[in-house]
C-alpha cells in the first residue's frame, strides 16, 4: 500500500510499504477512502515533535 512516511522536517515522500496484518484478536483493517489534514499536522511535518522518527509513517 501507499503511505506517507517523514524522513525529516518537511521532508516526506510516498512510498509503498507492507500492507497491515491481524496481529491482535481484536484488531481491524480499514479502508480509508478520503481523508483531511488540520493546523496540529504540521507539526509533525515541520519536526516539532521530537517522538517522530525517520521512516515513520504519517498517513496511509
Amino acid at each position: 500500500m501507499k503511505a506517507l512516511t517523514y524522513h525529516g522536517p518537511h521532508h516526506v515522500q510516498v512510498e509503498n510499504v507492507p500492507d497491515p496484518g491481524i496481529e491482535q484478536a481484536d484488531d481491524i483493517i480499514l479502508r480509508i477512502t478520503a481523508t483531511a489534514i488540520c493546523g496540529s499536522d504540521l507539526h509533525l511535518y515541520r519536526g516539532k515533535i521530537p517522538q517522530v522518527k525517520h521512516g515513520d509513517i504519517f498517513w496511509s
